[in-house]
């Protein structure tokens, strides 16, 4: 039985996901729903995604997707395909696709949930992401103001539209 995947990531209004390998912004609230999204829960990631965390997260397995054969981490699970990666959460319900870009992109038509926060602001970060296609139907939605040192931001949770292919037309 194949693994449930979901993506998981922050966005900005103009695309952003990241800015010289880390955020753009500190929501502290979204740092807490990615934690609860993923604890317990295997992490398929990107080798810099991987890079860019304050270290191994715990409660969760970090399997890292790679194309450099020679490199390694303590604690990450090297894969060096997609195929590797969904073997290796094959017996897991449920595995989240945290970024980066490319990551999301290789595993967003497998991905049957997509966990958005929506950050209102334009931040010209260096990693971008196109927002969510009409595959996808929204299933709820909580929006949040601007806080103390923080923007407005909104979580969003969409669900893969079984009426819709990837690239057809709502």
């Amino acid at each position: 039985m194949a693994a449930a995947l979901f993506l998981i990531v922050a966005r900005a209004d103009d695309g952003t996901i990241g800015d010289a390998g880390t955020l753009a912004w500190h929501i502290p609230a979204d740092l807490k729903r990615f934690k609860a999204l993923t604890m317990g829960k295997p992490m398929i990631m990107g080798r810099k995604t991987f890079e860019s965390l304050p270290g191994l997260l715990p409660g969760r397995r970090h399997i890292v997707l790679t194309r450099d054969t020679a490199w390694r981490a303590p604690g990450a699970e090297v894969v060096h395909t997609v195929k590797a990666a969904l073997d290796s959460v094959a017996d897991e319900p449920e595995a989240a696709v945290i970024g980066g870009a490319e990551v999301l992109a290789l595993f967003g038509p497998l991905a049957t949930r997509f966990e958005l926060t929506e950050v209102h602001g334009r931040f010209g970060g260096d990693t971008t992401m196109p927002y969510p296609g009409p595959q996808w139907r929204e299933t709820a939605r909580t929006s949040h103001e601007a806080g103390a040192g923080h923007p407005a931001y909104t979580f969003v949770t969409l669900d893969r539209s079984p009426h819709l292919e990837e690239g057809s037309k709502p």
